[in-house]
C-alpha cells in the first residue's frame, strides 16, 4: 500500500477492533502488499486490512471457518468477537488468531509435506465454488498482453511469458490429472510455524486444480516427502508457477520488495529450464 494508505488502514484496524471491545493501543506491521497485515496490540489480535474495491475477504473468513471445523492446519478467526467481514472507511478488515512463532523458523521438508497432506485431504471433503487453476494462468496472461499494465517488459520476454503460460496451462489440463480444492498458494510465506504445529494462511487464493499445482508452489524438497507426486506433472506445474509469478513482478503496480530484479532473475530462470528439458512453447 501506498504511506497514506497504510496509515488510514492501521487507524481503520485499530478502530475496528476497538469497537468490537478489544484493547488497541498499537498496531505493528507484519506485512504490506496488496494488503497489510498488523498485530494489535495489547489484544494480541491479527489484523488483516484491504481496500474495499480489491478483496475477496468474505470467500476467505466462510473458508477458514469451515476448515478450522474439520481440523485442517490454518489459522482460525478470533474467537472474541464475530467471525466476519468489517467494512468501514474504503477498507475491509478481518481479525485472526495471532500465533508467537516458533524458533527455527525453517520448516523441515517433511513436515511440510505432511501438514500439506492434511490440509488437502479436508479440502478434498469440502464442496465450495471456486475458480479452477487456469482461471490464475489466465490472470497472469492478461497481464503479460498488456502493454499499459507491463510497461517495461521487453518484447522478446513478452513473447517468453505468454508462450510459456498457454502451452504449460495446455499441457496440464491434457494431462486429465485428478483435480481438487487447493490451497491455491501454500509458499513459505502462507505457512506459519507454531506451537500447535504447521498452520496455513492466506486462503482467498484457493482453487481447484492437481495437488502438483500447490506442490509447485513449496521448496523442492517437499515434494519428495508427498505421496503419490507425479514428477513430471510437477516439473510442469513449477515452471507454470515461476512464470506466472514472474508475470506479477512486471506489472506497473507490484509492490513486491525488489519485484522488478526478481522479475529479471525468474525470466532467466525459465529459459534455463525450457532449454534444459527441450521444451518448444511455440506450439
Amino acid at each position: 500500500m501506498q504511506a497514506s494508505e497504510v496509515r488510514r488502514a492501521v487507524a481503520t484496524a485499530m478502530s475496528t477492533a476497538s469497537s468490537l471491545g478489544l484493547p488497541v493501543d498499537e498496531a505493528i506491521v507484519l506485512h504490506d502488499s496488496n494488503k497489510l497485515t498488523l498485530r494489535l496490540l495489547p489484544c494480541d489480535v491479527l489484523a488483516r486490512v484491504a481496500p474495499a474495491a480489491q478483496q475477496v475477504a468474505q470467500f476467505e473468513v466462510e473458508l477458514a471457518r469451515r476448515l478450522a471445523g474439520s481440523g485442517c492446519p490454518v489459522a482460525v478467526l478470533e474467537p472474541r468477537v464475530e467471525p466476519r467481514v468489517h467494512e468501514r472507511d474504503g477498507f475491509v478488515v478481518t481479525l485472526w488468531t495471532y500465533y508467537e512463532p516458533v524458533t527455527p523458523r525453517e520448516v523441515p521438508p517433511a513436515d511440510y509435506a505432511h501438514a500439506l497432506e492434511r490440509l488437502h485431504a479436508r479440502m478434498r471433503k469440502l464442496d465450495v465454488p471456486t475458480p479452477r487453476f487456469t482461471d490464475r494462468v489466465e490472470q497472469a496472461q492478461r497481464l503479460v498482453a498488456d502493454r499499459d499494465r507491463t510497461p517495461a517488459l521487453a518484447d522478446t520476454d513478452r513473447e517468453l511469458l505468454g508462450d510459456t503460460l498457454r502451452s504449460l496451462k495446455r499441457a496440464i489440463g491434457e494431462r486429465g490429472s485428478a483435480e481438487q480444492l487447493l490451497h491455491g498458494e501454500p509458499h513459505p510465506g502462507n505457512v506459519l510455524a507454531t506451537k500447535s504445529g504447521l498452520l496455513f494462511i492466506d486462503l482467498e487464493t484457493c482453487c481447484r486444480g492437481p495437488v502438483e499445482f500447490d506442490l509447485a508452489h513449496a521448496p523442492e524438497e517437499v515434494g519428495e516427502h508427498y505421496p503419490g507426486v507425479d514428477q513430471d506433472l510437477l516439473r510442469e506445474c513449477r515452471l507454470l508457477v515461476l512464470a506466472m509469478i514472474t508475470a506479477w513482478r512486471w506489472d506497473r503496480d507490484d509492490q513486491f520488495p525488489d519485484g522488478r530484479r526478481l522479475g529479471s532473475e525468474w525470466l532467466s530462470r525459465i529459459r534455463a529450464a525450457l532449454d534444459r528439458n527441450g521444451l518448444d512453447t511455440h506450439g
